[in-house]
């Protein structure tokens, strides 16, 4: 079987929600669910975070994050990090849970170091989305942030399932990034009820191409993906041509430039990835 019809099975099986979750993926799609409800509270939400050792720490480190703790005044238990952070990060911080989970069942190793570089890539993707956000395109901080952490989710999906296939990913990534991250990550990202404008955005990283000066949802996501210290490693392997070329990217914004934005930004933009990290 060739690897684009394998793609294609997936693909299919995302699309008619038969997707393969480990038990603990199942728990935390039930947390995500009940965060929705609009009747929760913030004690109900501590207490369904503090069920979740990991998901406790990432709050915790987030909430202590150059990004969120302004103050300076370090949190030291799940309550008030959640009150800090406020429900639209918190579940941000579940969808990353979620995206990580996926490949928490992977026993071979190769494919167990690209699932850790895949997280290690959106991990600095989501902290730049969310400062680019703030301080250039002015979209909403928090979509920007949760659209980074799960722009991914189809790769992860992939590498959860890709012992089923050996050999699938083994030679160049063509397949991958024409087909498979195309159907299998818009499959999935239904089946985890993404909303539209998120998933709009997603795609259009998909499709290529972005605009300057960045205005969109979109076009952060591009820019983020863009500038990551980190590459995917489901695509092509880094060349230095690519990171001279992320390097260039610049423009005016105000009386400001994005270089002169990042390099203030640096601090807060390494906590945040740091914070992903744990």
């Amino acid at each position: 079987m060739d690897r684009l019809e394998v793609f294609k099975i997936i693909a299919l099986q995302a699309s008619k929600g038969e997707l393969t979750f480990p038990a603990n993926v199942k728990a935390t799609l039930k947390l995500q669910e009940a965060l929705d409800d609009p009747d929760c509270h913030i004690e109900a939400a501590a207490r369904m975070v503090m069920a979740e050792p990991l998901l406790s720490a990432r709050v915790v480190a987030l909430a202590n994050s150059a990004a969120y703790n302004r103050s300076g005044n370090e949190i030291a238990n799940v309550r008030a990090a959640v009150s800090r952070l406020g429900f639209a990060t918190l579940k941000s911080m579940v969808a990353s849970v979620i995206v990580r989970q996926l490949g928490s069942q992977i026993t071979d190793p190769q494919l167990r170091a690209k699932a850790a570089r895949l997280w290690e890539h959106t991990a600095h993707v989501a902290a730049l989305s969310q400062v680019i956000a703030r301080k250039v395109t002015h979209v909403d901080v928090e979509t920007a942030m949760f659209a980074a952490i799960v722009h991914e989710v189809g790769g992860f999906y992939l590498l959860s399932r890709a012992e089923e296939y050996p050999g699938l990913l083994d030679d160049n990534t063509e397949d991958w990034i024409e087909y498979g991250e195309k159907l299998i990550g818009r499959g999935v990202l239904r089946q985890l009820q993404v909303p539209d404008l998120v998933l709009q955005a997603v795609e259009g990283m998909w499709h290529g191409g972005s605009t300057f000066p960045p205005r969109t949802l979109g076009a952060t996501l591009v820019l983020a993906n863009d500038l990551s210290p980190v590459g995917s490693p489901l695509h092509p392997p880094e060349s230095a041509a690519r990171r001279q070329a992320a390097a260039k990217i610049d423009f005016g914004i105000g009386g400001s430039t994005l270089h002169t934005i990042l390099e203030e930004s640096a601090e807060e933009i390494e906590s945040l990835a740091a914070a992903l990290l744990v």
